[in-house]
Parts: C-alpha cells; sequence; structure tokens
C-alpha cells in the first residue's frame, strides 16, 4: 500500500512550508501566548502545521494504491452417479451406507487442503452438501450434462482435479469420453457397480407410435434380451386391460440373446391407450422389474388431410411433402393441378406452390377454395388466392435473394429455441421483387434480409379472415433449408418443426371455448406435470382475475386438488412428478354466473432404462481416467485418491493480485483525525485562557 499522485513528489515541500507560514503567523505573533509555557505553545503549533500541512496535501488530490493478494485453494470436483442401477445389484446395502460414508470420509480428508464440491449427477446435475443426501432412485443418467456443467460453472476457477464416481452406464446425453474433452484437468474415477453377467430377462426396448387412428392397424416392435439363459424359454404377452392381444413363446438358444418381435395390433377405441407388454418371469432370473413395460398411445379418430397443387414438379414440393409425411397426424395428396379433378371440400388444408401465374390463372381452383373456406398456404406469387386482395406489385418478372430475419414477438405459434438459431443461417431464397403492401391483419414470422439490409417486406407471413386462415412464402428454394438442417444437425427436426407447426396452425380448426386447457397427454415418471390453462370472457378476451382449479384422479380414483398460478394473460400449473399410471383431470372456473368445465386424461410411463442393463461398463471409465492423466480406482480404495492428489506437482494454489486506487479524500480517519488536532488545539487553548 501507498499514495501517489498526479503531481510530482516534491510539491510535498510547498505542503509543509503552508503549514509552517501559517503555523508561525498564528502562534508566533500571538502575545496572548506569552504566558504559558514554551512546550505547551509548540505542542498546539505542532497541531496546527499537521493539520495545515495535510489539508494542503489533500489538495493535490492523492490516491491510495493497495494491492490485495488473494489465495485460491485448487476445487477438487466429487461427482457421483445418483441413479438407481448402482443398487440394482447384490451390493445395494453397501452403497446405501458403507459407500456413503466412505465417499463422506474422503470429502473431509481432501477439504483440509482443497476446496471440495460434491455433485450428484442422473437425471440432473445438482450440488449436495453431503454424501448421505444421496438417494440412487433417480430414472435416467447422464453424464455428458455432468462435464458440461463444470464446464459453465468453473470456466475461470482453479480446477484441480474431478473425481469421477460412476458404474459407467449412461442411457442419456453424449457418449461421457467425447463429452469430456471440454474439461481439460485431470478426471480420477471410481468403478462402481458390478460387471459380473447375471441371469435375467430383460424386455429391452418397445418401439412404438405415439398415436395411431381409430380403425388403423399400428406396428409395435419388441426387443427381448436373455444372459445366461440358454436352454430356457419365456412368454411375452401383450395386454389391453384384462383383453390379451398378442402371445408368443420364446425359446432362448444362446447366453447372449436378443429378439425383435414385430407386432400388428388393431386400434379400437379413440382416447389415450394403455399397453402392458410382459415377459414372464423365471425363478433363476437376477429382477424380474424389468420384464414389464406400460406403453401408452394416443387413438384419434381422423388425421388432416392436406392437398399439395403446383403448376409443375418442383424441389420444394418434395421437401414439403416428406416433411408432412413423416408426421402421423397428416395424410398428404399431391398433384399438378392438370391432373387435379377432386372436390375440395374434404381436405382440411390446400398448398399451392407457384399458383396462379401468368400461364396458368387457375381460378377454378380459386373460386373453389373461397367459397369453401378452406385454410391455404401458397407459396411466391400465389397471394392473389386471398379474400384481402394482399398483392405482390411488380413491373417486371424480377426477383431478389432473400436470408430471414426472424420476428421476435410472432403470436400465432412459438418455435424452439434451436429453430429460432437456426433460421439465422438458412440459405438465401428466391423472392418476387417488388411492392409488397402492409395488411394490419398479417402477423409476420419472417421478414426478408436482401443483401445486409434487413427489411420489413414480409418472407413468411399469416392473415386471417373471418375463419379462414392462409399463409404465404413469398419465395422459393426451402427444399435448400431441408438439406442444411440434415448438414447441420444430422437429421431434419427443425426444418420438420417449421413445416409442421404452420399446417398444424393453419388446418385446425379455430376453437372457440371460453375454457381451455392445455399440455401433453404422456409424461414420463421423472417429468414433471405441467398443464396450461386460458380463460375467455364474452368477447372472447384473454382473462385471468377468476381462480381455475382442477381435480387430478389416478387408476384408483384417489384426487389431487391443485390451483392453477396466474400468468400474465393465462394459468400455469406444476403438479411436480407423479408415480406412473393413468390419470384423468377436470378442471373448473366460474366467470360471471357460468362455470366452464374440461376434463382430460394423461398418463405417467414408467422409466426403466436404468434396469435394462445393470452391467457396469468400467472402460468407459477407465478411457476417461487416462485420458485426463487420471486413474481408475474401486470403491474400496477411495483413501487412494487423496494420496494421489497429495502428490500432484500440478495442483497448487493460485495467488490472485488486485490492484485498487481510491481518493485518500474519502478514507473517514482521515476527516477524524484532522478533526482530533484541531479538538486537542482548541481545549488546549481554551483551558490556558488563549481565547
Amino acid at each position: 500500500m501507498n499514495i501517489v499522485t498526479e503531481y510530482p513528489i516534491w510539491f510535498i515541500l510547498f505542503c509543509i512550508v503552508a503549514g509552517i507560514i501559517y503555523t508561525g503567523i498564528l502562534y508566533y505573533r500571538d502575545k496572548k501566548l506569552n504566558e504559558l509555557s514554551v512546550w505547551m505553545v509548540r505542542l498546539m503549533a505542532a497541531f496546527r502545521f499537521s493539520v495545515v500541512t495535510i489539508l494542503s496535501f489533500l489538495l493535490l488530490s492523492p490516491l491510495l494504491k493497495t494491492v490485495n493478494r488473494e489465495v485460491e485453494k485448487p476445487v477438487i470436483i466429487v461427482a457421483q452417479d445418483n441413479s438407481e442401477s448402482l443398487i440394482a445389484g447384490k451390493d445395494s446395502a453397501f452403497y446405501k451406507k458403507e459407500y456413503k460414508q466412505n465417499l463422506q470420509k474422503l470429502i473431509n480428508e481432501l477439504d483440509d487442503k482443497y476446496e471440495v464440491r460434491l455433485y450428484s449427477f442422473a437425471d440432473k446435475v445438482k450440488e449436495v452438501n453431503v454424501a448421505d443426501s444421496l438417494t440412487f432412485k433417480e430414472k435416467q443418467t447422464d453424464i455428458s450434462e455432468l462435464f458440461n456443467e463444470i464446464e459453465t460453472r468453473y470456466s475461470n476457477r482453479n480446477i484441480g482435479a474431478v473425481v469421477l464416481a460412476s458404474d459407467g452406464l449412461y442411457n442419456k446425453g453424449a457418449h461421457p469420453l467425447y463429452a469430456s474433452e471440454k474439461i481439460k484437468v485431470p478426471v480420477y474415477t471410481v468403478a462402481l457397480g458390478d460387471t459380473t453377467i447375471k441371469k435375467d430377462i430383460i424386455l429391452l426396448k418397445v418401439e412404438h407410435n405415439r398415436l395411431a387412428y381409430l380403425g388403423n392397424k399400428f406396428p409395435m416392435e419388441i426387443i427381448v434380451n436373455a444372459k445366461q439363459l440358454k436352454g430356457k424359454t419365456t412368454t411375452l404377452t401383450i395386454k389391453k386391460g384384462e383383453a390379451t392381444l398378442f402371445t408368443q413363446t420364446i425359446n432362448f438358444n444362446s447366453d447372449a440373446f436378443t429378439i425383435t418381435i414385430p407386432v400388428l395390433l388393431e386400434a379400437k377405441e379413440t382416447g389415450l391407450q394403455r399397453y402392458t407388454i410382459r415377459l414372464s418371469s423365471l425363478s433363476e432370473e437376477a429382477s424380474t422389474i424389468n420384464n414389464v413395460r406400460d406403453v401408452f398411445i394416443d387413438v384419434l379418430d381422423a388425421r388432416q388431410k392436406v392437398l399439395i397443387l403446383t403448376d409443375a414438379p418442383h424441389p420444394d414440393i418434395a421437401a414439403i411433402k416428406e416433411s408432412l409425411e413423416g408426421n402421423q397426424n397428416y395424410e398428404v395428396e399431391s398433384y399438378t393441378i392438370d391432373n387435379f379433378d377432386k372436390p375440395l371440400k374434404k381436405y382440411n388444408l390446400v398448398i399451392l406452390h407457384q399458383l396462379p401465374n401468368l400461364r396458368n390463372p387457375a381460378a377454378k381452383i380459386i373460386n373453389e377454395i373461397n367459397a369453401s373456406n378452406i385454410p391455404v398456404w401458397a407459396f411466391s406469387g400465389a397471394s392473389t388466392i386471398l379474400k384481402s386482395d394482399l398483392t405482390i406489385a411488380s413491373n417486371a418478372p424480377r426477383t431478389n435473394e432473400c436470408e430471414v430475419v426472424l420476428e421476435q414477438n410472432f403470436p400465432l405459434f412459438t418455435i424452439s429455441d434451436n429453430l429460432s438459431k437456426a433460421v439465422r443461417s438458412f440459405s438465401a431464397l428466391v423472392c418476387p421483387y417488388g411492392t409488397y403492401p402492409n395488411e394490419n391483419s398479417s402477423n409476420v414470422l419472417f421478414y426478408q434480409r436482401i443483401g445486409i439490409v434487413d427489411t420489413k417486406t414480409p418472407l413468411l407471413f399469416f392473415n386471417t379472415s373471418g375463419e379462414n386462415k392462409t399463409a404465404i412464402l413469398s419465395g422459393e428454394g426451402i427444399w435448400k433449408w431441408r438439406l442444411q438442417d440434415f448438414a447441420s444437425n444430422g437429421n431434419h427436426i427443425l426444418f420438420d418443426e417449421l413445416i409442421s407447426k404452420t399446417v398444424q396452425y393453419l388446418s385446425v380448426k379455430v376453437d372457440k371455448s371460453f375454457f381451455k386447457i392445455a399440455g401433453k397427454n404422456n409424461f414420463l415418471e421423472n417429468e414433471a406435470i405441467e398443464l396450461e390453462a386460458e380463460v375467455y370472457n364474452e368477447s372472447y378476451e384473454l382473462i385471468n382475475e377468476p381462480e381455475v382449479n382442477i381435480t387430478i384422479s389416478n387408476s384408483e380414483n384417489k384426487k389431487f386438488l391443485y390451483t392453477f398460478s396466474k400468468t400474465n394473460n393465462g394459468y400455469r400449473l406444476n403438479a411436480g412428478m407423479m408415480p406412473s399410471g393413468e390419470y384423468k383431470f377436470e378442471a373448473k372456473v366460474k366467470v360471471g354466473d357460468k362455470i366452464y368445465l374440461q376434463k382430460g386424461e394423461f398418463s405417467v410411463s414408467a422409466l426403466q432404462v436404468e434396469l435394462t442393463n445393470t452391467i457396469a461398463d468400467h472402460q468407459v471409465l477407465y478411457s476417461i481416467a487416462k485420458k485426463h492423466d487420471g486413474e481408475m480406482v474401486y470403491p474400496n480404495q477411495l483413501e487412494l485418491i487423496a494420496n494421489k492428489l497429495n502428490s500432484r506437482t500440478d495442483i497448487k494454489s493460485v495467488s490472485y493480485s488486485q490492484k485498487k486506487l481510491s481518493d485518500l479524500i474519502n478514507l473517514k480517519w482521515i476527516f477524524f483525525l484532522l478533526l482530533s488536532l484541531l479538538t486537542f488545539e482548541w481545549f488546549i487553548r481554551k483551558r490556558n485562557g488563549a481565547y
């Protein structure tokens, strides 16, 4: 700590001279002081000299320069797998008690020298205080999310090492070895779990569609796995309620047996249907929990019919059609306009590509669409079909290459964050050059960016006339978006989201009910039950003054009462997690003198992925430790970790220095020093009659 000033240091001499002159004038010419002793006068003069000198020095705006040094201990992150696969074997009692005690002992030993942070991971990553709070009950394991969390939280910290305790099994997220590349510190792994192959029958997987349609047959693929049970048999049954829909005997002809069984079932009832798939158990099995699985399929009574009409073949049509055909909600038909002679009334949506145009005005189709109030999605130049006479005025057949500018406050439907980011890099479309009218009734999702200029010219916009909905994409070339999505992500999920949400908004009839409940119809048992509600008044305006109550009933008719929380213009309910099973609900709201009711149902599916494979994968843990200059140990060797960490020379404390400048005049003790000097001087003069 030292004092600095912007003036030369010899300016202090002026301050001292000022103090001497002022003190000399005050004391050596004052005849009243002649009667006082010399030491008394000198003492008072010293007080006054000090005050004047200090005040003069403060006029030089001196700064107090301080250097603070802080020593940061190395951070040791202990990450413990908290999934239920750890206690699925014969060592469950060890992990529930003795192992937790040994882990806490290790933490206490490391805490003397390091800053230790204990995390649990499985469904989610969270910091815990003590090892005893671990439950080993979580339903999925995502080791990659642990490394993501470490990188995010400790990117600028002095991390010494990571201690990863797990069985190496993961069923969610990226491969742990590749995910660990994000962190550049030593990783020590504790190999938990049992690598012994036990006798077991496992209902490994059930592949099925989430939706089916009444009267149609829908497929299932059931994958059965058996270990160390050669020569044994089991029976596969599929039930709906008490009715048996399918049965098959399976013979195990090897100790490592796997079979895929295709099943075709018929959807006979609408609504959420529960199917129970079961494998008969054997007495020597290690576990029978993984022999049963419930699946829930929502059976609908009809699919939305979408008609695509075009003047000529175009890759945009193929991209749209492939996207919609991958969605079970839609039945798609595609024709050139010259070959189409069917009635339009059976379709829920018509997609017009480059129609009408100068060569083909398509007057008959346009008139039939307008007469039938069928929603339309038009592509480039087809805006003349709109009843609101939205047109693109152009004097010549010129075009622009237009990129996407997303409207952040688009009100008609929401798109995911990933899609919002992706559209910014989508390829440019070829758009008609001209004047686009500004209609107040239009809602714009995408604007055009021409070159580097963000315009207010719409690229994808929606219009509603009465109950008839229309969308216009004023450009062609979206087939490149589909290819670009696959090149970036290895799938078409984001492109399909854009197409399906647009089609869903256009094709779904407007629900004019005054009370609506929205939410998923199937949840996993590690998911919170979340529902949303909307209430409208007689003018069909959103309100949220009245309370919305809901009663949820399980299959045993046990009732749970909840009240929705109010949001800005609606309601939201988070009922927390519920056990697997089927649930029904009845929501109620009173608006004025009227009471509105909404009924529905949802299911909660059991998560058994942790029990389908309980054979520990220590090779993953060994690879992670080797890649990060660490070592793998076993649960009975936990004490070795402290010794290995202490012996490393690259794990050390880090000292940080921070310089700080502050005005000396702002220090309170300076004020009190001056006040004290003046007070003592005044008191001595007053006491000796010098005033």
